[in-house]
């Protein structure tokens, strides 16, 4: 089975509302056998258009757990306090 990929560049509008987001987000994840490979942290442009000030990327074991993750009622239940408090780009890649 295929690993699949999220990656999200995002800039945060509102910090203290993304807080609850950022609180709660992990526990969604795990449980459908994702796991952190970037989360924020230090970063440097090199090439392009500027991404965005924080990255993501969370590893999940198959695009069927990634799919079954971002949809899930747990993860939508929170999902507005991503949308409402920062601005971005998510994007839900299959490994090699």
């Amino acid at each position: 089975m295929t690993k699949a990929y999220l990656m999200g560049h995002i800039t945060v509008t509102n910090p203290e509302e993304y807080k609850k987001y950022s609180a709660a987000v992990p526990a969604t994840i795990e449980k459908h056998g994702g796991k952190y490979l970037v989360r924020g942290g230090s970063s440097t442009q090199r090439e392009g258009e500027t991404l965005r000030d924080r990255h993501v990327i969370v590893e999940f074991p198959s695009r069927q757990a990634l799919d079954t993750w971002y949809d899930s009622p747990e993860y939508q239940a929170i999902l507005h306090l991503r949308t409402d408090n920062s601005i971005g780009q998510i994007v839900l890649v299959d490994g090699l």
